[in-house]
């Protein structure tokens, strides 16, 4: 959407200007045409984006990144809206809960198992492949997330690799299961076999 802006008012900061009145003097020596300015603004009305990061375990152990920083890295995310408002961003938010995908290892051995969480037990397409966000038949124009239906297979997600949902920054990653107030994701149907 489009919209095409005439403004008749100019922010040019007048030079020694401490008041009222020399902006206003400043003013009356200027044309008509520079008080005038023009332009045009974009407007999305409403998008839902899909973002997607990782953490690389090798790399992280190399820069000393742990827990704790993973935990700050997750409060920014879900906050990353909250002190940045503008007529540009509209009403931007991040939806929770946040997913994320940990890879545990699945080798009776402590050792081994640590190997194979860093190295993990899944590749990243097939895990992003078990969160589904479609927009409902219903809905011509989507204008809230909730115009989509979101689901997580959870009874997909492969040995070695825990799924965990985080609903708010200062909330604890809920492992395995949905959070219990949990409102818009929900346990994707299974399949009927053989369709």
């Amino acid at each position: 959407m489009d919209i095409s802006i005439t403004r008749m008012a100019v922010a040019d900061k007048v030079k020694n200007g401490a008041t009222v009145e020399d902006y206003a003097a400043w003013e009356q020596e200027q044309s008509e045409d520079k008080l005038h300015t023009m332009g045009r603004k974009q407007i999305i009305p409403f998008g839902l984006y899909e973002v997607r990061g990782f953490v690389s375990a090798n790399l992280a152990e190399e820069t000393g990144f742990d827990d704790e920083d993973l935990n700050v890295l997750f409060e920014a995310i879900l906050n990353m809206y909250e002190h940045d408002h503008s007529a540009s961003k509209g009403e931007m938010a991040v939806v929770s809960p946040l997913i994320i995908f940990k890879h545990v290892g699945t080798d009776t051995d402590a050792v081994q198992r640590t190997r194979q969480a860093k190295l993990g037990c899944a590749p990243a397409h097939k895990l992003f492949d078990l969160v589904k966000v479609s927009k409902k038949a219903s809905i011509s124009y989507p204008r809230s997330y909730r115009d989509y239906d979101a689901s997580v297979s959870l009874d997909k997600v492969p040995k070695g690799v825990q799924i965990g949902f985080k609903p708010s920054a200062f909330e604890p990653v809920v492992w395995d299961a949905l959070p219990a107030d949990e409102d818009w994701f929900h346990q994707q149907e299974r399949a009927p076999k053989g369709s």
